[in-house]
């Protein structure tokens, strides 16, 4: 049996953290779904920008595009939404399957918008109702001004997928957020179950610190910050505050792990899917970090909810100077930047593609 097949049946789902064109029309990802246990989709601009650039796949759509009007940002949205409701009903078999736990699809609304609440809750209203996918989650920043979007968004009956998370306050941040947003349906007389997940971003913690702490803690801020914010979710969903929702017929809010490709080339291609395994979570990875787990991927004992050593390895940490706090802080800006470069890159691109396509068409 693939490792992949064993993790998902210890109960964790398996993502991919990626989607092009070519995925879709040569079959690819229906393979993964069938051969590697796959049943669901992240995306988001540095992956669109990737696939638009370094492929002529969307060549012919765009110019289709640019003569009914279409452009910019506009433009990029309409390929989007294309790509992912073929990926949604792809994965629609396993959504129906699993009652709506399982077989989501993400779409990122612009990085632009990470400080602007209001014209996010519009954005993430309006891309759900244009995809016509129940299975579509729409991928909101867990910023503090993405905060109160996440609850409208909710309250609104569009399932989210929390992003840009870094550490357990952040976490616990954002599922107060949806929580405030299932309570208030259930105040207003509406169905409570809308889907949610929070993507907590591993990889990059590491990445963060390398060199700069003792050779003994390499690789090992990523997985104790999981394993902490495992722990939180654990606590949370154990509260009364979550039971009372659920007796309504509402559904936790799964934690996602995110940015789970290893960063270091002398570390193991798996560290952090092997690491961070764990019953109702996800974890979505590279193509690449997916492929490696089906061929060679093992784990042993899943994640404790009480954080097994985390705290201690965490407190090692900050023994050697490191500010978590201000540290999480950073990689929630940093990521929100490097999610604007893309952005505007990718727009870039659809602007030079369209101006080279107008020209041969």
């Amino acid at each position: 049996m693939k490792a992949t097949q064993q993790l998902h049946d210890l109960g964790q789902s398996l993502w991919l953290d990626n989607i092009t064109r070519a995925l879709l029309d040569s079959g690819t990802l229906r393979r993964y779904i069938e051969e590697l246990s796959v049943t669901g989709l992240t995306s988001n601009p540095t992956i669109f920008d990737h696939a638009i650039k370094n492929s002529t796949d969307y060549d012919a759509d765009i110019r289709a595009k640019l003569k009914s009007g279409k452009s910019g940002e506009a433009l990029f949205f309409e390929l989007a939404l294309d790509d992912i409701t073929r990926a949604a009903d792809l994965f629609r078999p396993i959504f129906d399957r699993s009652a709506g736990v399982d077989g989501f699809v993400s779409l990122e609304v612009s990085p632009l918008l990470a400080y602007d609440t209001a014209t996010t809750i519009a954005v993430a209203k309006d891309l759900h109702a244009r995809a016509k996918r129940p299975n579509l989650f729409i991928k909101i920043p867990g910023t503090k001004e993405g905060l109160p979007a996440i609850e409208a968004a909710i309250f609104a009956g569009v399932p989210v997928n929390v992003t840009l998370l870094f550490s357990p306050a952040h976490y616990v941040a954002a599922a107060e957020a949806y929580l405030r947003g299932i309570e208030r349906r259930i105040a207003a007389g509406l169905n409570p179950n809308i889907a949610s997940v929070a993507s907590l971003f591993i990889s990059r913690w590491d990445a963060s610190v390398a060199g700069k702490v003792p050779a003994a803690l390499t690789n090992k801020l990523g997985l104790a910050i999981g394993q902490q914010a495992y722990k939180a979710y654990c606590d949370l969903v154990d509260s009364p505050r979550y039971m009372r929702v659920m007796n309504e017929g509402a559904r936790p809010q799964r934690l996602l792990l995110a940015s789970t490709g290893t960063k270091d080339p002398k570390a193991s291609d798996v560290l952090y899917v092997r690491g961070l395994a764990a019953p109702l979570t996800v974890n979505t990875m590279p193509e690449g970090t997916l492929k490696a787990f089906g061929e060679h991927g093992e784990f042993g004992a899943p994640m404790a909810a009480d954080g097994g050593d985390s705290a201690a390895v965490l407190a090692d940490f900050t023994k050697a100077g490191v500010d978590l706090d201000a540290l999480a802080a950073k990689l929630q800006t940093d990521g929100a930047a490097s999610f604007v470069a893309s952005w505007n890159e990718l727009m870039g691109v659809i602007a030079s593609k369209s101006a080279a396509l107008e020209k041969v068409s």
